[in-house]
Protein backbone atom coordinates (compact mmCIF):
# COMPACT_ATOMS: atom_id res chain seq x y z
CA UNK A 1 0.00 0.00 0.00
CA UNK A 2 1.29 3.65 -0.97
CA UNK A 3 1.28 6.62 1.87
CA UNK A 4 -1.57 9.18 0.72
CA UNK A 5 -0.50 11.97 -1.35
CA UNK A 6 -2.67 15.76 -0.76
CA UNK A 7 -2.35 17.57 -4.87
CA UNK A 8 -2.47 21.38 -4.01
CA UNK A 9 -3.77 22.65 -7.34
CA UNK A 10 -3.29 26.61 -7.13
CA UNK A 11 -2.34 29.33 -9.35
CA UNK A 12 0.61 31.92 -8.49
CA UNK A 13 -1.97 35.02 -9.11
CA UNK A 14 -4.71 32.82 -6.56
CA UNK A 15 -4.62 34.66 -2.88
CA UNK A 16 -6.53 31.83 -1.32
CA UNK A 17 -3.88 29.73 -2.48
CA UNK A 18 -1.21 31.40 -0.71
CA UNK A 19 -3.23 31.68 2.60
CA UNK A 20 -2.94 27.38 1.83
CA UNK A 21 0.65 27.11 1.25
CA UNK A 22 1.55 27.27 5.27
CA UNK A 23 -1.26 25.12 6.37
CA UNK A 24 -0.10 22.46 3.74
CA UNK A 25 3.71 23.28 5.86
CA UNK A 26 1.66 22.95 8.91
CA UNK A 27 0.48 19.70 7.52
CA UNK A 28 3.24 18.00 7.07
CA UNK A 29 4.95 18.76 9.89
CA UNK A 30 2.13 17.33 11.84
CA UNK A 31 2.22 14.43 10.11
CA UNK A 32 6.11 14.09 8.64
CA UNK A 33 6.49 10.88 6.44
CA UNK A 34 3.15 9.28 6.45
CA UNK A 35 1.86 11.74 3.33
CA UNK A 36 3.15 13.20 0.12
CA UNK A 37 2.35 16.40 -1.01
CA UNK A 38 2.26 18.32 -4.28
CA UNK A 39 1.59 21.23 -5.57
CA UNK A 40 0.85 21.77 -9.01
CA UNK A 41 0.52 25.30 -10.39
CA UNK A 42 -2.69 25.04 -12.96
CA UNK A 43 -0.98 27.67 -15.07
CA UNK A 44 1.90 24.96 -15.74
CA UNK A 45 0.43 21.73 -15.30
CA UNK A 46 -2.56 22.40 -17.28
CA UNK A 47 -2.97 18.50 -18.48
CA UNK A 48 -3.27 17.44 -14.81
CA UNK A 49 -5.86 20.37 -13.84
CA UNK A 50 -7.91 18.93 -17.01
CA UNK A 51 -7.57 15.27 -15.95
CA UNK A 52 -8.91 16.23 -12.14
CA UNK A 53 -11.61 18.50 -13.26
CA UNK A 54 -10.34 21.94 -11.51
CA UNK A 55 -12.22 24.62 -11.90
CA UNK A 56 -11.27 26.46 -8.74
CA UNK A 57 -8.07 27.00 -7.18
CA UNK A 58 -6.95 26.43 -4.31
CA UNK A 59 -8.42 22.67 -5.21
CA UNK A 60 -6.65 20.19 -2.97
CA UNK A 61 -7.22 16.43 -3.55
CA UNK A 62 -6.70 13.34 -1.43
CA UNK A 63 -5.55 10.37 -3.04
CA UNK A 64 -4.67 6.80 -2.18
CA UNK A 65 -3.20 3.92 -4.42
CA UNK A 66 -4.48 5.84 -7.27
CA UNK A 67 -7.96 7.22 -6.47
CA UNK A 68 -9.41 9.93 -5.30
CA UNK A 69 -10.73 9.54 -1.65
CA UNK A 70 -11.80 13.33 -0.96
CA UNK A 71 -11.60 16.71 -2.84
CA UNK A 72 -12.03 19.79 -1.00
CA UNK A 73 -11.99 23.59 -2.85
CA UNK A 74 -10.91 26.62 -0.90
CA UNK A 75 -9.20 27.10 1.88
CA UNK A 76 -8.55 24.17 4.14
CA UNK A 77 -7.23 24.06 8.22
CA UNK A 78 -4.82 21.65 8.71
CA UNK A 79 -6.67 19.45 11.47
CA UNK A 80 -9.47 18.99 8.72
CA UNK A 81 -7.34 17.92 6.41
CA UNK A 82 -5.62 15.56 8.98
CA UNK A 83 -8.68 14.44 9.90
CA UNK A 84 -9.25 13.49 6.71
CA UNK A 85 -5.82 11.35 5.92
CA UNK A 86 -5.50 9.54 9.07
CA UNK A 87 -8.14 7.19 8.39
CA UNK A 88 -6.45 6.24 4.71
CA UNK A 89 -2.88 5.49 6.87
CA UNK A 90 -1.61 2.20 6.59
Amino acid sequence: MSKPVLMDFYAEWCGPCKMQTPILEQLKSMMGDSIEIKKIDVDESMDAAVKYGIQVVPTLIIEKDGKVEHRLEGVTPADTLQSLILPLLD
